[in-house]
C-alpha cells in the first residue's frame, strides 16, 4: 500500500535497528535520506539496495511536493535521518504534515532517539520533562533561557561539542551553580560517556577535557527554596 514510512535508524550501534525497519527499507520504492552517504553505510551493512534520494532541511520545502506526487502515484516511501527518529531535531515534520493534508497514510515506527537513554540514565527525575532540542545560537537565546529559569520539569537539550562550554556558562548564569546536570555523549557506542554533577562541577570537567561527538544535556528543573 502506498504510504509514507518514518523509520528510525541507530544512533550508534547498528544492532539497535529493528527487524521491521529492515524489512520496510528493503520493501519500499524509495528511501529519503538526510545524508545519502551516511545512510548508504547503514544500507550497505544490511545489504539493502533500495534507491535513495536526498531530503534535508535545505531542500525539504522544494522536495515535499514531488514526494507527495510519488506516493499518490502508488510508491511506498521511507524517510530516515542520519541517526535516530526523523522529526526530532531533524527533518520530518513538514513531510508528515503535508501527507496528512493530502490524506496520505503515515506509518511511524518506534525506535532509537538519543534523548531517551540520556534522560533515563541521568539520575534526574524523568516522570515529567520538556524537550528543548538545540538552543537558538544568537537571536532569542537569552530570552529562551530566561523563560526556562523557573521551569520545574526536567529539561532536555541537544548541543554540539564546540558550543558546549558556552552553553554551560549560560546555564550557570541563568540556572545557578548547583542545579544537577548530566551530559551524555557517544550513546550506544564503544566510548559512551555520561558526566553527572552540579552545573559548576560539570563545567569544570568539560573545561579540562572538551568532549567529542553530539551531546545530550539533561538539566534538573527549578525547585522552590524552603
Amino acid at each position: 500500500m502506498a504510504k509514507l514510512y518514518i523509520v528510525p535508524t541507530p544512533i550508534g550501534n547498528l544492532e539497535d535497528i529493528t527487524l521491521r525497519a529492515l524489512n520496510i527499507l528493503k520493501d519500499v520504492d524509495l528511501i529519503l535520506c538526510e545524508d545519502t552517504r551516511r545512510s548508504k553505510k547503514l544500507l550497505n551493512h544490511f545489504k539493502i539496495e533500495t534507491k535513495v534520494r536526498s531530503h534535508h532541511k535545505f531542500n525539504e520545502h522544494k522536495e515535499v511536493g514531488l514526494v507527495i506526487e510519488k506516493i499518490k502515484s502508488g510508491d511506498k516511501i521511507a524517510l530516515v535521518s542520519d541517526a535516530g527518529t526523523p522529526g526530532i531535531s531533524d527533518p520530518g515534520f513538514l513531510i508528515a504534515r503535508t501527507c496528512i493534508e493530502n490524506n496520505i497514510e503515515i506509518d511511524c515506527l518506534p525506535g532509537p532517539t538519543a534523548f531517551v537513554p540520556a534522560l533515563i540514565n541521568s539520575g534526574i527525575p524523568c516522570d515529567k520533562f520538556v524537550f528543548e532540542g538545540f538552543l537558538p545560537i544568537k537571536k532569542g537565546r537569552k530570552t529562551r533561557l530566561e523563560k526556562l529559569s523557573y521551569e520545574d520539569r526536567t529539561m532536555v537539550f541537544y548541543e554540539s561539542p564546540h558550543k558546549i562550554l558556552r552553553t554551560l556558562k549560560d546555564f550557570k548564569t541563568v540556572f545557578g551553580n548547583e542545579r544537577k546536570i548530566s551530559i551524555s555523549r557517544e550513546l550506544t557506542k564503544i566510548f559512551e560517556e555520561n558526566i553527572r554533577g552540579s552545573i559548576l562541577e560539570v563545567l569544570g570537567l568539560i573545561s579540562e577535557k572538551p568532549p567529542k561527538g553530539e551531546l545530550v544535556i539533561i538539566v534538573e528543573g527549578y525547585k522552590k527554596s524552603k
